[in-house]
């Protein structure tokens, strides 16, 4: 189930190893064709299936972030691909806070390397003096423009360090795709698939191998045998009909909310809290990060259209978790994304306190003299944040998914600190002008499906199985234990890849009769 990036690289893999493969897709079938460099259209690839309510202090919006049709998420994601770093893996061991992954970076390492090369990452993995052990990248690094060069002077003249980020775009021809032309549409999907997304790799190279994609075709509930073992999955068509499509092996990759979701819906005299929820935990410890934005004009002119929707350039020197005087957590900066005139991350939105002549005014001068840097900031992992079943149904009768959330105080100050840091960094670099946005935006869901060492402290293990049916496995960022501090399509993607190889070479570990 979900034809986004974790799936479409699991149907690559045992489609390839001669497994009949179907991909259930509650959205459209997408092509390339379908993309357009527009606004507007761009919000047709968010999330378009039933809604995801929101609830607690910190109500998270769910369709942001969140893919529609063949290629998910990963349609529209930024493609910046740093790696999760070995801290992250053993946040609870070292510091007594958030929580432990059940393998370590060493384990996932191998895997990062192996899609790396396959999907093809730009960088410069000298510059970039944060990085973990792995492969260098297979492309030289993107161009940088003005706003880039201009903002880095900041950085520097705090005595950090800059470098180009590692990014899912091609900077020359590679494997047949084009040169990014740095048009900064990369929110509206990538037409000319120099933006790495499952339409380009991972679907063509599934359907060549047998696999089927089946769009608008909205999974319901898990099928199960009268002994509560799971047989296959239950679906509706566009047109209404309600099918069972039988499978030995169940992959669920329809991203956190609906992962949960569909478990949650799933009862049976063996699963009576929903399927495979003997522990309590499904739906616990649901997680996003939170972004800082800040923004500033120059009298120099930036070309801020110019470039990719993420900073072509990073900085990576407070991705630490404990500080002498300062909050717990890590955060990364984004530098120098590409600009639109309008809509969520635009221009106009920069500055939402203006109307009329002023916002006029604002965006003639912000459009050629505007700098923006993003923090990707850790938040810290707690069992109250969850996804649970709502008492609202759709159109199917199935009940909607609700988050509630809250922000913990500690990285609420992590917030806070980076946006500190930002300004400093702008006022630095040489800004007439330079302010943060008032509210915290959050993305990249996680948790609510979180692996662990065994069953008396998560719901899957470490290849995405769930303990109580061993055929049937969950991918997608769901999984994370906690969430860092970088964009997390890479690891999603390397999680795939370690848990594809290892039912393909060990199959009776995933025996549908457990």
């Amino acid at each position: 189930m979900g034809a986004g990036a974790a799936g479409s690289l699991m149907a690559d893999r045992f489609a390839t190893a001669g497994q009949k493969v179907v991909v259930l897709d509650a959205g459209p079938p997408w092509t390339l064709g379908d993309l357009h460099s527009s606004q507007i259209w761009a919000r047709r690839l968010k999330w378009g299936g039933s809604p995801v309510l929101s609830d607690g202090p910190d109500r998270v919006g769910h369709n942001m972030s969140n893919g529609w049709g063949l290629g998910g998420a990963a349609l529209h994601h930024y493609a910046g691909w740093p790696r999760l770093q070995p801290s992250d893996f053993t946040m609870f061991s070292d510091h007594r806070r958030g929580l432990d992954w059940p393998i370590s970076y060493d384990d996932l390492r191998p895997h990062y390397d192996a899609v790396q090369e396959e999907v093809g990452i730009s960088g410069d993995a000298v510059t970039e003096i944060w990085r973990p052990a792995g492969q260098p990248y297979p492309m030289p690094p993107l161009k940088s423009f003005a706003q880039g060069r201009i903002v880095t002077r900041g950085f520097e003249a705090l005595g950090m360090t800059v470098s180009p980020g590692p990014m899912a775009v091609t900077s020359i021809e590679y494997k047949g795709r084009p040169a990014c032309q740095y048009d900064g549409w990369c929110d509206a999907g990538c037409p000319t698939g120099a933006l790495a997304n499952p339409l380009v790799i991972h679907q063509p190279n599934a359907t060549k191998a047998g696999a089927i994609f089946k769009a608008h075709s909205r999974v319901t509930g898990i099928a199960l045998e009268d002994n509560g073992r799971a047989r296959g999955l239950i679906y509706r068509t566009a047109e209404g009909q309600i099918l069972e499509q039988p499978a030995t092996l169940i992959v669920l990759a329809g991203a956190a909310a609906q992962n949960v979701r569909l478990l949650l819906a799933t009862r049976h005299a063996k699963h009576q809290n929903g399927f495979s929820n003997r522990n309590g935990l499904l739906g616990k410890y649901f997680n996003a990060h939170n972004i800082a934005n800040v923004h500033a004009l120059f009298d120099e002119e930036t070309e801020c259209h110019l470039g990719l929707s993420a900073g072509m350039l990073t900085n990576q020197d407070e991705y630490r978790k404990a500080r002498k005087d300062g909050p717990f957590g890590s955060y990364t900066w984004g530098i120098g994304g590409a600009l639109k005139p309008n809509d969520l991350l635009g221009i106009a939105m920069t500055r939402a306190d203006l109307f009329g002549v002023e916002l006029d005014g604002f965006i003639d001068r912000a459009s050629r003299h505007l700098a923006v840097i993003n923090g990707i900031v850790e938040s810290l992992p707690s069992a109250a944040n969850r996804i649970e079943l709502s008492s609202q149904r759709d159109d199917t009768g199935m009940q909607l998914a609700r988050t509630v959330y809250a922000l913990d105080p500690e990285s609420r100050r992590l917030w806070a600190h980076a946006n500190a840091l930002g300004l400093r960094v702008m006022k630095a670099a040489g800004a007439t002008e330079s302010w943060v946005l008032p509210t915290t935006t959050f993305a990249h869901f996680s948790g609510g499906t979180i692996m662990g060492a065994d069953s008396s402290d998560s719901v899957v293990n470490s290849f995405g199985q769930l303990y109580e049916a061993p055929n049937v496995m969950v991918a997608g960022g769901g999984q994370f234990p906690t969430i860092g501090a970088v964009s997390p399509t890479f690891t999603v993607l390397a999680l795939a890849h370690r848990a594809a190889s290892h039912a393909i070479a060990h199959p009776t570990e995933f025996d549908r009769l457990g």
